[in-house]
């Protein structure tokens, strides 16, 4: 028997915050009886649960999304996460096309932003 994934789970001072971020990112809704001032939010298609806790985020993430664009390029959807609330933190596209951006969330939460299928030359698996 093996165990799996149900949520990844990220810590906040404003659960619904955060969570409404991440709701406009990824297209996807968080459950209904999600409120402000809830101490839990969960956007249940994207498994992520978000979680109010008492102390400040100090330090660097352990563990962080990855982002790849669906129906635009990846600098169109850092442009697009910058005008939600997210700040750049390290801009590491290069010249040739390569490379990602690292963002992060109105409380501080790193991700990245890769290039999408169709900048990477990826034929679709889906």
């Amino acid at each position: 028997m093996t165990s799996a994934i149900r949520h990844v789970t990220i810590d906040c001072s404003d659960a619904y915050a955060v969570g409404l971020f991440w709701s406009e990112v990824l297209g996807m809704p968080l459950q209904d009886e999600d409120k402000p001032g809830d101490e839990e939010a969960l956007i249940k298609g994207a498994g992520l649960l978000f979680v109010t806790v008492p102390e400040a985020k100090t330090i660097k993430n352990r563990v962080h999304l990855d982002l790849e664009p669906q129906d635009r390029t990846r600098d169109e959807e850092v442009e697009r996460l910058l005008a939600l609330g997210a700040t750049l933190v390290a801009d590491r596209r290069r010249p040739d096309g390569t490379g990602w951006a690292l963002l992060a969330d109105p409380e501080g939460n790193e991700f990245c932003v890769e290039r999408s299928r169709a900048e990477r030359g990826a034929p679709a698996t889906d």
